[in-house]
């Protein structure tokens, strides 16, 4: 059985999140399951190593909260931290964020809003954006 796209991330992130050097990672590797490349392990040898990180302290970080299934919300959280990201907002806060989206439509976030509220929070974090860059 092939170890899992989703286990050799999670890998990853605690090899580096753990500060450990390659020679260090490969060796934890060798010794839980006898292969020196995650690609060559299990699921199950996955497993044992994503347990032996967290022995040593790596912790998953928690999922963000769940995103909305509304395409253009997600669009306007993804331009906000755009524009957090190239200064066109101070602060790329979520509350900042509902503040300004009760300034454009009087609505309270943007999940509330219809897709043409939606379209019109968007152009204007575009604008923004184009503004700065």
């Amino acid at each position: 059985m092939t170890a899992t796209a989703k286990q050799i991330a999670m890998i990853h992130i605690a090899k580096k999140q753990l500060g450990l050097v390659d020679e260090n990672y490969r060796a934890i590797l060798v010794r839980l399951t006898g292969k020196d490349s995650s690609r060559d392990c299990s699921t199950e040898d996955l497993d044992r190593v994503i347990a032996e990180f967290k022995r040593l302290g790596w912790r998953a970080a928690a999922k963000p909260n769940a995103t909305s299934d509304r395409p253009y919300v997600r669009k306007i959280y993804a331009l906000w931290n755009e524009a957090g990201r190239v200064g066109a907002v101070e602060n790329a806060s979520k509350e900042a964020l509902r503040a300004f989206v009760v300034r454009q439509t009087g609505k309270s976030a943007p999940e509330f809003l219809t897709p043409s509220e939606a379209s019109k929070v968007s152009e204007a974090l575009k604008a923004m954006i184009a503004r700065r860059g």
